[in-house]
């Protein structure tokens, strides 16, 4: 008797694009075409790709590149629409912009990444800026070039350089006033704790403030356009402590507690220096960074020093 052979049934597009919908919640990092082969081991491979193919172009998948290939990734919803009816380059372009996150990608690393021309993607970059769906953003980092990220995210202190920049130049003069500011606060918080009267230990304990303390005493003094945050403060007074004008110690503090972090609190007080610093360590040279690179006839030398011609000034 002669074998008969069935005839697998062809499945529908529809189910097709629903499994592998299913397939990318089940593995959101991503899936390869052999995550789909594998899991229907039926279907032709322009079933398969007619079926990928119409997922990217409605918006619902995206396509990466790895190290192993190619991989699908579902599409979050709020972005999905945005991209309806852009090609699978652009839509990649986007993906790794979104992947930056508020950091930003400079295009030289998107090039990098996508292996797409320079040309290409300054097309494709132009394009997504007119959209409103990218938007480029000057780094201090390096000033003549920009970094792109999506259009509706507040970008990184790293790329902005936070309080302290306005423009991309820092704002020295600002800076120095709040520099004076706490630490007249804690001036003001060390003189009290002597007038006390009480025991040294007691003055001293009640000399300290905490951070939260001095950063609400900076907001209602309104000296600040920006607003400032605890992590701007410990900034300044990190200063402080390196010009030996404060120093810092570090407690307890129980969960909840006003200016807490993970059960540990810092208390700065101010403090008067033992010795004064000698002449030689209150020149530029003295603090200079880079000390070790200067020398006469080189990019950094004494006869063009800027510090030096301001210390000598003043």
């Amino acid at each position: 008797m002669a074998e008969v052979k069935v005839k697998p049934e062809v499945p529908d597009p529809l189910e097709i694009e629903n499994r592998i919908i299913e397939l990318c919640h089940q593995f959101p990092h991503g899936i390869t075409d052999q995550v789909i082969q594998n899991d229907m081991p039926h279907m032709e491979p322009q079933q398969r790709a007619m079926a990928i193919n119409r997922l990217l172009s409605v918006g619902q998948l995206d396509l990466l590149r790895s190290n192993t290939g190619l991989l699908y990734r579902i599409k979050e919803s709020q972005n999905a629409g945005k991209m309806k009816g852009s090609d699978n380059q652009e839509k990649l372009v986007y993906q790794i912009i979104e992947d930056a996150a508020n950091k930003g990608i400079w295009s030289r690393d998107i090039r990098y990444k996508s292996n797409l021309p320079l040309t290409e993607i300054n097309k494709i970059l132009k394009n997504l800026e007119s959209k409103k769906l990218i938007k480029a953003v000057k780094s201090v980092a390096a000033s003549k070039k920009k970094v792109y990220m999506l259009y509706n995210l507040q970008p990184d202190r790293s790329v902005t350089g936070g309080a302290w920049y306005s423009d991309q130049d820092f704002e020295s003069e600002f800076v120095e006033v709040l520099n004076q500011q706490c630490c007249k606060f804690l001036q003001t918080k060390a003189e009290a704790a002597r007038d006390s009267k009480q025991n040294p230990m007691i003055q001293r304990n009640s000399s300290f403030a905490s951070s939260h303390e001095v950063w609400k005493y900076i907001c209602e003094l309104g000296i600040s356009k920006v607003e400032l945050s605890m992590e701007d403060i410990e900034t300044i007074l990190n200063t402080l402590i390196y010009d030996g004008k404060v120093e810092m110690t570090i407690i307890a503090a129980k969960e909840g507690t006003v200016g807490s972090v993970d059960g540990h609190m810092k208390l700065y007080r101010s403090v008067n220096p033992i010795i004064q610093p000698t002449g030689l360590i209150r020149t530029p040279c003295g603090l200079c960074p880079v000390f070790d690179d200067c020398h006469e006839g080189g990019e950094i030398s004494p006869s063009n020093c800027i510090y030096m011609a301001e210390w000598l000034e003043f």
